[in-house]
């Protein structure tokens, strides 16, 4: 399972720069292996993700903003859903992993 993060590294939005930073910054500070996909250079992957993000949670107007993250193809969700699993203290399994990788599993 690769969890993937979908970033935009050209965006003028400091909201969004900030989001893609607090997630990235998390997942790196767990040990949680993970896949930058940068929307902004890779066009197909832009619009795979458009077409795989719920209809729910897609925007009323406009596209869905970055960070957007899945689990292979699994939409897990966007940055105010994996800021609220960290608030709550599920992000493991909001990201759809069993555990929290250990320190001994990284060494081996």
């Amino acid at each position: 399972m690769v969890i993937k993060v979908y970033i935009a590294s050209s965006t003028g939005s400091v909201a969004v720069k900030k989001h893609q930073q607090a997630v990235v910054g998390f997942l790196e500070a767990n040990r949680i292996s993970f896949q930058e996909v940068d929307i902004t250079m890779l066009e197909e992957q832009r619009l795979w993700m458009y077409r795989n993000i719920p209809r729910d949670k897609q925007p009323e107007k406009g596209n869905p903003l970055p960070p957007q993250i899945f689990n292979e193809d699994r939409y897990c969700g966007d940055y105010e859903d994996f800021f609220q699993s960290k608030e709550d203290n599920t992000v493991f399994a909001f990201l759809g992993l069993s555990s929290q990788p250990s320190v001994k599993d990284s060494e081996s």
